[in-house]
């Protein structure tokens, strides 16, 4: 079957300047992209004017809660929030029950992201140590033959620095990049937001910023010893984002993540206790969203990704302190985005395409779609013009911990393809 994306204005990674253009697709490829075909007479004509038409997504954070946790999430749920949002493949986190942490989990969770039949590119990350308790390296080589694509113990910091040199070891030899949540638990304490002004006047205890900040330095510095391939996760600090640049100037191979919410939200969201704002790292202040924006828009970070973190509502409904932290973002993400900064012209789509799509698949050695004839057909159609409300009946995955929730934002993703075959159709 063809089908002709007519009047489209096409995003790309190189340019924010949208061309037009007709896309026609035919089976799982773009056999043409031009200013106007019309020798597609036998094909499905789809009108895109005025719509962009941009690569699909690829989050490589993200929790699917599989398996011990299905109440919260599970692949299938996870998958179609995923499409919901625009993304067409993600890598799950590993902070599982039992955690993800040998070959034999590790091809379970494959196994059952495969028979859910949900059109996604899903990979899963191998915890770094067994149980994610810092102290026994997991079966490295077995997760990495088994299809682990990444190693983490995301959630909990390596504290033992003796232990995350030898995992960084197994992990250059292996040729796996590995993922670091940084924290030094003992700063963080028993703190549920950012440490400042906000957690005072609330009488909330705080997590202050050299928590993460520390912590990027010393795994950093393993790193540049190890020779490994360092990815920071979700960094929410200036400061934190100063460094990791200043090691990438060095030839330090290091890369990091920047999650939409540390752009879209700082504490003083929290207000009247809200938990769908509680998350780790914590929301930090209106001086971090305004360096970390720059700094994405530079180029300093590599790639955005949601750590997409579902929770029951019955555990959000508890007191701030008690309330586990994370937000769901998987079907937020990319409106909330172009709401908050592309429609204010603050930066362009390319700022999308690039960290969101080209450069996520990249690190992970897995080929682009860009829109381009030849290539394969994996791609958005995005309307400027209409809104979004996040509903609990709009919503996919099992949870609603988002701050969005019966939100209105501009913008709706309209059409989500993935190899050829349209899995969202508005």
């Amino acid at each position: 079957m063809k089908r002709l994306y007519k009047n489209a204005q096409i995003a790309s990674a190189d340019s924010p300047k949208l061309p037009s253009a007709d896309v026609l697709v035919e089976g799982d490829r773009i056999i043409g992209v031009a200013a106007s075909i019309s020798d597609a007479s036998d094909a499905e004509v789809i009108d895109c004017t005025g719509r962009i038409l941009l690569p699909a997504l690829f989050d490589i954070h993200v929790h699917a809660r599989e398996p011990g946790q299905e109440q919260k999430e599970n692949i299938a749920s996870c998958a179609e929030a995923a499409i919901n949002g625009g993304v067409t493949g993600f890598i799950m986190m590993p902070n599982t029950t039992p955690a993800i942490d040998n070959a034999g989990v590790v091809r379970t969770v494959l196994e059952s992201a495969r028979r859910a039949r949900i059109g996604s590119s899903i990979y899963t990350a191998g915890a770094i140590t067994k149980g994610r308790k810092g102290e026994e390296l997991a079966g490295i080589a077995a997760m990495k033959n088994a299809g682990a694509v990444l190693l983490t113990d995301d959630g909990f910091p390596v504290d033992n620095p003796q232990v995350l040199r030898r995992a960084m070891e197994y992990a250059r030899d292996h040729d796996l990049p590995l993922a670091s949540h940084c924290e030094v638990k003992e700063l963080s304490g028993k703190g549920s937001m950012h440490e400042g002004s906000v957690s005072y006047s609330l009488g909330l205890p705080g997590i202050p910023s050299i928590s993460e900040e520390i912590c990027i330095a010393r795994d950093i510095r393993l790193a540049e010893f190890t020779g490994t391939h360092l990815n920071i996760q979700h960094v929410s600090t200036a400061r934190g984002m100063d460094t990791i640049w200043r090691a990438k100037q060095r030839g330090i191979r290091v890369t990091c993540e920047i999650a939409p919410h540390h752009l879209l939200f700082n504490h003083e969201d929290i207000g009247d206790f809200d938990t769908h704002y509680k998350m780790n790292p914590p929301l930090r202040t209106k001086e971090d969203n305004a360096a970390l924006l720059e700094g994405l828009i530079a180029g300093k970070f590599d790639v955005i990704a949601t750590d997409h973190a579902p929770h029951t509502p019955f555990e959000k409904n508890q007191d701030f302190a008690s309330a586990p932290f994370g937000i769901t973002g998987l079907e937020t993400a990319l409106v909330s985005l172009y709401d908050r900064f592309i429609a204010k012209g603050i930066f362009g789509w390319d700022i999308i395409v690039k960290h969101y799509s080209a450069q996520p698949r990249s690190l992970f050695k897995l080929p682009t779609v860009p829109v381009q004839e030849g290539g394969v057909a994996e791609f958005i159609v995005f309307n400027p013009n209409r809104t979004t409300t996040f509903t609990r009946e709009f919503m996919k995955s099992k949870s609603l911990n988002t701050p969005f929730l019966d939100k209105q934002l501009q913008g709706q993703i309209e059409r989500v393809i993935y190899r050829g075959e349209e899995l969202l159709a508005r």
